[in-house]
């Protein structure tokens, strides 16, 4: 089943740009801005002999500091650990077999948050380690708890510092790819900004020159080389599929070359740097997001026709409505709600298990106390405030 959308499919929409026909005014469209995810890519932090270039993290810290004093948050999704690990392996190059690729993450994180640690206490600020895998995303509570702690140190002037957990994640909790990573913070904190920066100054055009604005992510496939940084794991692609994720939530994005001077600075007072990327016009809460755009669907309930004209109407999803019940699920678990003819047309959290809803399914709410032998059944099998519709 399903989980950790990449793409922008639910409710995704063509963002009406402000003052129709004119050029987009960044620096009005970004001055809300009051928290920020920053990922910075393997390159973007990698000097030229393959070394971390500390000098560069020290700009970067100096350039977080100063969004700190101005109130905006940051928190930073960073690549490099095993790329620091290498180096100090001494390693002829990134390790196939993944105990060693484990191994070599082992190493290079403590030296990557270590330089991390150095540079910013040099302002004041601490920071924090937080190392993920898919299914602390996945976990509703777990998802929770991470998202406590990130602002439990963000309110302790530390800067939490996200990196996927590669000494234990395998390819069934991994991601594999921190710019995925990074739309997935974006929208555990409902960010107001995603920042992403590589070595390329942004979306580049059929004459190599940036594409200054997106407003429609169709529009992007044909400018997606397929090619990935030489020392990382992402590409273009992966940031346009991480900013669909980021704008069906509601949210910008950036995309950047974290070389330049003063990047984030540039950025934020709302230079014509880089390739912004205009959300959706629906900004979606904590809760829709995570049924959305996170959670990992363990089953599927099939409905009739009326019940799936009933749901693009804002309805809840009765049990009368339902005709078929694939999956093993328990409740308040995510399923994805099918039409007649196999076509997702939403997602939401069950409000009965698999096999009482085998029960329950084609027969009225009244009837539910009956059928189960409870009282005070819940009369939907899913609420429509727990429920995502589907373009």
């Amino acid at each position: 089943m399903g989980g950790l959308s990449s793409h922008g499919r639910w409710h995704y929409a063509v963002h009406t740009m402000p003052n129709s026909g004119k050029t987009l005014d960044r620096q009005s469209f970004l001055a809300g801005v009051r928290s920020v995810v920053v990922k910075i890519g393997t390159n973007a932090l990698t000097a030229a002999n393959g070394q971390l270039d500390t000098e560069l993290i020290g700009h970067f810290a100096d350039q977080i500091a100063q969004l700190h004093q101005r109130g905006i948050m940051t928190t930073l999704v960073s690549s490099g650990a095993i790329g620091a690990g290498i180096t100090e392996l001494k390693l002829p190059g990134r390790p196939k077999e993944l105990p060693m690729l484990q191994a070599t993450a082992a190493v290079g994180q403590s030296i990557l948050i270590n330089h991390f640690a150095a540079a910013f206490r040099t302002h004041g600020l601490a920071v924090g380690q937080v190392l993920i895998t898919r299914s602390d995303f996945e976990d509703r509570q777990r998802y929770l708890n991470l998202r406590n702690c990130v602002a439990a140190l963000h309110e302790n002037r530390a800067v939490p510092v996200f990196n996927e957990n590669d000494t234990v994640a395998v390819d069934e909790i991994r991601f594999g790819d921190n710019d995925l990573i990074a739309a997935q913070v974006t929208n555990l904190l409902g960010a107001d900004l995603l920042v992403l920066l590589s070595v390329v100054d942004g979306l580049l055009d059929e004459s190599g020159q940036t594409v200054p604005v997106i407003q429609d992510m169709a529009t992007t496939g044909a400018l997606v080389r397929d090619t990935k940084s030489s020392r990382g794991t992402g590409g273009m692609g992966s940031k346009l599929m991480a900013a669909g994720t980021v704008g069906t939530a509601g949210e910008p994005v950036l995309i950047a070359n974290g070389k330049a001077r003063n990047i984030l600075l540039k950025l934020l007072a709302g230079d014509a740097v880089g390739t912004l990327v205009v959300p959706g016009p629906r900004r979606m809460n904590s809760r829709r997001r995570w049924i959305a755009l996170t959670a990992k669907t363990k089953g599927e309930l099939v409905v009739d026709a009326g019940a799936a004209k009933a749901l693009t109407a804002n309805k809840s999803l009765l049990a009368r409505g339902v005709t078929a019940v694939r999956g093993e699920f328990k409740r308040g678990d995510a399923v994805a709600v099918l039409n007649p003819v196999g076509e997702i047309v939403a997602r939401g959290l069950v409000n009965y298990a698999r096999a009482d809803m085998e029960i329950i399914m084609g027969h009225k709410s009244g009837e539910i106390a009956q059928l189960l032998h409870t009282t005070n059944p819940e009369p939907e099998a899913i609420h429509k405030n727990n429920m995502v519709l589907a373009e």
